[in-house]
């Protein structure tokens, strides 16, 4: 299909292109970048989306969604969250492997890529399992997934207690140039359910230290120092754990890492009287460290921003906080957070939308193929990945009208009382239109 996208504002971070123009797309690619009204007159588009007061970005790149198929399809199909994805601008996405079963056989992972090729609302890109079945003992055969398509290789949330095995695992993905995407968290002290402070101790929770970020943190370094590993730091949440990574790519160790919107805007105190819908992985922390994230992301420090989505059934949340399942969705409310987060640091647009577009790419680097050099860009003969978002439009997160099956968050409008910036009006995945706001919505 051709299309046309006309009279929006192209901001592409990667580029510094920021100014405005017509887009005009054929066989799923990006066949131009004119002036506004400048199009070839002999292009003639089956589809034309009207752009006037809008920004036309890359589609966005969310580095953490659960899309719970297979195993967990009462909290979430994949037909679902994929379309939850396209709502929210999301072009591309990176889901972990704790389904069930998980995904530490080839065959598993084909399935999964060809059931979300056959929806063509987003490009799925699966993380392999790092130890059989996640138990932290045996390898997986990580070569061929790789050849079935996994960009790299995680434990999800599961800690890997054996150091020995953590060890072989980033020597044999450092000989083979992969990357092994952690979070950090000790085995045994983040086994609590909130984090240490005043706040868990005034509520009688549980407590996760910082030290189990922070104790991860000098684990894997010091392993990658001695295998020369890549590594990928899943959802930093303390503002010790900032700073080490700070030091750790100053040293010129090869990691990177993100943040949850979740960690990003909410602190501990944002917990109340025992709201399950702030039950999270990892657990909120104090204003410092919140801030810290926020200054992380800002610098460069912290890679890219991502949108933890993990849908959660009712049952599930409806549970006394301890006994919550952890998880919350945001995948249409990842564009609308970075705005907020690049607004509130008094960053550029194009600074912002970079963290969730041109720099969630980057991290993944060669994983991505002939992606690589495109895509979460806007550039001629790319991939016509594109979002086009309101960015003047402000919306308040109404739990019945999300996209998604999971329908917690803990943006919820009714708890926090927040208006979020920016609205989703379009999104092409490949060339195809994935997404069209309702004229309701526009």
């Amino acid at each position: 299909m051709k299309i046309l996208i006309t009279n929006g504002r192209v901001v592409d971070p990667a580029s510094g292109r920021d100014e405005p123009a017509d887009v005009t797309i054929a066989a799923g690619r990006i066949t131009g970048i004119y002036a506004t009204g400048r199009a070839p007159a002999d292009f003639d588009p089956a589809r034309t989306i009207d752009a006037s007061g809008c920004i036309v970005a890359p589609g966005l790149v969310d580095l953490a969604a659960r899309l719970r198929e297979p195993g967990h399809e009462h909290e979430g199909m994949l037909e679902s969250e994929l379309n939850a994805a396209a709502a929210g601008g999301v072009t591309s996405l990176v889901c972990p492997p704790d389904t069930d079963p998980t995904l530490d056989e080839p065959g598993l992972v084909d399935m999964l890529k060809f059931r979300a090729r056959k929806l063509s609302l987003c490009r799925l890109f699966p993380l392999g399992a790092l130890t059989r079945g996640l138990r932290g003992e045996v390898l997986t055969e990580m070569a061929e997934l790789t050849e079935s398509g996994c960009v790299g290789f995680s434990q999800a949330e599961v800690p890997i207690r054996d150091t020995l095995v953590l060890s072989r695992a980033l020597q044999y993905a450092a000989t083979y140039g992969y990357t092994v995407w952690l979070r950090p968290q000790d085995g045994w002290l983040g086994q609590g359910v909130a984090a240490s402070g005043a706040v868990a101790t005034r509520l009688g929770l549980s407590g996760v230290p910082v030290a189990a970020e922070t104790v991860a943190l000098h684990t894997i370094f010091e392993l990658m120092r001695s295998t020369g590993a890549r590594v990928h730091l899943c959802r930093l949440s303390s503002a010790a754990g900032v700073e080490l990574v700070r030091r750790a790519k100053a040293e010129g160790l090869k990691v990177t890492a993100d943040v949850s919107i979740n960690s990003l805007h909410l602190t501990d105190v944002d917990i109340g009287y025992f709201n399950s819908a702030m039950r999270l992985n990892p657990p909120l922390r104090q204003a410092a460290d919140r801030d810290a994230l926020r200054a992380g992301l800002a610098d460069g420090t912290l890679d890219a921003l991502v949108s933890d989505h993990t849908p959660v059934d009712a049952d599930a949340k409806t549970l006394p906080f301890g006994e919550a399942e952890p998880g919350a969705t945001g995948l249409e409310l990842l564009l609308s957070l970075a705005l907020k987060w690049g607004a509130e640091t008094g960053l550029p647009l194009s600074a912002a939308l970079a963290r969730v577009t041109s720099a969630p790419v980057a991290v993944l680097g060669d994983a991505l193929g002939s992606l690589a050099g495109s895509a979460g860009r806007l550039v001629d003969g790319g991939v016509a990945d594109v979002c086009v978002f309101d960015p003047d439009a402000t919306w308040s997160v109404q739990p019945g009208e999300l996209v998604s099956q999971g329908r917690h968050t803990p943006f919820d409008f009714s708890s926090t009382g927040m208006a979020l910036p920016g609205r989703v009006r379009a999104t092409v995945v490949a060339g195809t239109v994935a997404y069209q706001a309702r004229p309701s919505q526009a």
